[in-house]
């Protein structure tokens, strides 16, 4: 079983603009595919940390004197940078998709094609799991997870049926789950809507969107002058996120200008509408097809 496949490889690395003697981080190491490439690209004095908060991403380590390895999750960066003694880093590589892996091993619960515990989380020696919140939260801040993390416009109907369901008994498993939500998927469009579903419970499991902002602002602080951000996104919620903050330095969008009327930004964005997978990619990886990808450089 392949472990992952990175989508836009050869891009999200040439956006590194990778100096051989740097110092550069992949914050989600995954199958080591995007590791592997930025190690091809530096010369012995280079270096290269690798986090990834998934145990199982570490069966992928390569033995190499230049990669640290750090089973940790991403939002703590500068904390686990500074810890092996690093102060300030020349790229930052970040692939946000879920991998392969944790797609397809039927017990992580990613996956609504397959009936397993709905658990979700990619560290799973810690937090709540996607059935304790599912049958926790109150039903408007459930209602609000499916509307701001799902993008669901029929989320309080979905809340509420959820909320009925699991009073009579508790909802454990990804196939129970779609027993109570079949009936409100649009015909035709069934995967969509359950993908939307499952995305949303994923983001609030893992604190994504929290974790996310973090990891950027500190990356921010640790990036030399020149330094790139190399940032892959999946969904319209984290790519609004990265493209606000290459732009304004700020997650809201908001433009601040200098007396003159410049833009004060702390980046110079270098793909203003991104890149995506070419025809031949999606059809080598149909799940790149959702892809983006944004660089910036630190001004």
């Amino acid at each position: 079983m392949v472990y992952h496949i990175p989508a836009l490889l050869d891009e999200s690395i040439e956006g590194l603009n990778i100096k051989p003697s740097g110092i550069y981080v992949d914050v989600t190491f995954g199958g080591g595919g995007h590791s592997k490439e930025i190690l091809k690209r530096l010369d012995n004095r280079g270096k290269l940390v690798a986090f990834d908060r998934d145990s199982d991403a570490e069966q992928n380590i390569v033995d190499d004197d230049r990669l640290i390895f750090l089973n940790q999750n991403f939002r703590f960066l500068k904390n686990n940078l500074k810890f092996n003694g690093i102060g300030q880093i020349d790229g930052l590589l970040a692939d946000l998709g879920v991998s392969f892996h944790q797609f397809d091993v039927a017990e992580r619960g990613f996956a609504f094609r397959q009936d397993s515990p709905l658990d979700m989380r990619m560290d799973q020696n810690g937090g709540k799991d996607a059935a304790s919140l599912l049958n926790s939260l109150d039903e408007p801040y459930l209602a609000d997870v499916l509307y701001n993390y799902g993008e669901l416009t029929n989320a309080r109907q979905l809340a509420k049926a959820i909320v009925a369901s699991r009073t009579a008994k508790p909802i454990k498993t990804t196939g129970e789950l779609l027993s109570v939500l079949e009936r409100f998927a649009p015909r035709g469009k069934e995967n969509k809507f359950y993908a939307k579903v499952f995305q949303a419970l994923r983001i609030v499991v893992n604190g994504e969107m929290e974790a996310l902002k973090e990891m950027l602002s500190q990356a921010l602080g640790m990036l030399v002058v020149g330094g790139r951000l190399s940032v892959i996104t999946y969904h319209s919620l984290e790519d609004r996120i990265v493209k606000n903050f290459m732009r304004t330095g700020n997650f809201e969008g908001e433009e601040k200008k200098d007396f003159y009327g410049n833009m004060l930004t702390p980046f110079k964005v270098i793909n203003r509408k991104g890149v995506v997978p070419d025809e031949k990619e999606i059809e080598n990886n149909n799940r790149s097809r959702s892809a983006r990808l944004r660089i910036a450089e630190k001004l």
